[in-house]
């Protein structure tokens, strides 16, 4: 394979790593509650700059500042769950749970929090870009053959690698996900049985909120800068992976996350950088045409 593109397919990697971290918490909410956080983005962005208050304040090293993040990530999903979420579940009944207006109501709730989210960052950081101290970028050349990568592409492939398989262990080997997934398949059902639903719900946006604040970290330590409105075009992109992955399917949405970056850096070879953003867009398009259900999708359920 020629050179030039073997760069680009792990460049791509990496970018669809970040995006499969964000489609994470979008198919963790979306399978408990069966609504769209349009707020995820901005647990991105709070998870970059509450590192970058730990880089500029403290002088935390970099693990220190990573774990800060995830856990800024957290924090902010639980009051966000708190704010835009629960004062929607008073009723708990199966004729509310599916109520059209129910899920009208939420999402407009949560696009209201991303609002006002983004404004305090611009009120308390400003518009502008802020810079990432010199000493904490992940931008460092590692020469592999005739291959020239940086530090900071191994780190979010590791580093995603690692927190995907800390997921998978969390739903199939601990109690609270065996009670997430339950509840995602019946939430009428696992109340009834006694598991605590509204519990389960605040650990889906923290663990969701968690993966969306270290991506934004590790974006910024990547890029070098961040900025108030900097989670809006990576959670549109993992948006359409879980969309294309089937709304509810993890495993889904890591793969067309993946398979997104991907498409979108060996487009550059053929298109303006700018224009590699409609890569996304098209793949939207060809999804609700031609898989409904999305791709990895159950029958029973349409996009």
């Amino acid at each position: 394979m020629d050179t030039y593109y073997l760069m680009q397919i792990i460049n791509g990697l990496s970018a669809g790593m970040i995006y499969a971290l964000i489609a994470i918490g979008f198919t963790l909410i979306f399978g408990v509650l069966n609504v769209v956080n349009f707020a995820h983005g901005e647990m991105y962005t709070i998870g970059a700059f509450g590192g970058l208050v730990c880089i500029t304040a403290l002088n935390w090293p970099l693990a220190l500042v990573i774990i800060a993040a995830l856990a800024a990530g957290g924090l902010a999903g639980i009051v966000l769950e708190r704010l835009a979420f629960k004062p929607f579940r008073r009723f708990q009944d199966e004729a509310s749970l599916k109520s059209r207006a129910m899920r009208e109501a939420t999402l407009l709730s949560s696009l209201a929090v991303s609002i006002i989210v983004k404004e305090l960052i611009q009120y308390f950081f400003g518009a502008e870009m802020q810079s990432i101290p010199t000493q904490y970028l992940l931008n460092d050349p590692i020469p592999v053959g005739p291959l020239s990568f940086s530090n900071g592409q191994f780190l979010i492939l590791g580093s995603s690698i690692l927190m995907l398989g800390g997921l998978q262990y969390v739903l199939y080997r601990t109690r609270i996900g065996l009670s997430i997934r339950a509840i995602s398949n019946n939430p009428l059902g696992a109340k009834y049985v006694g598991l605590s639903v509204d519990r389960t719900i605040i650990a889906t946006f923290a663990v969701g909120s968690m993966m969306g604040g270290a991506a934004g970290i590790l974006v910024g330590l990547y890029y070098g800068a961040i900025f108030p409105s900097m989670g809006f075009a990576p959670s549109i992109k993992a948006f359409v992976a879980m969309v294309m992955g089937g709304l509810s399917s993890i495993p889904g949405a890591v793969v067309c996350a993946l398979i997104l970056g991907v498409c979108e850096a060996l487009a550059t070879d053929f298109m303006a950088q700018g224009w590699s953003d409609m890569v996304a867009y098209a793949f939207l398009i060809l999804t609700l045409i031609f898989f409904p259900q999305g791709i990895f999708g159950a029958r029973r359920e349409r996009v």
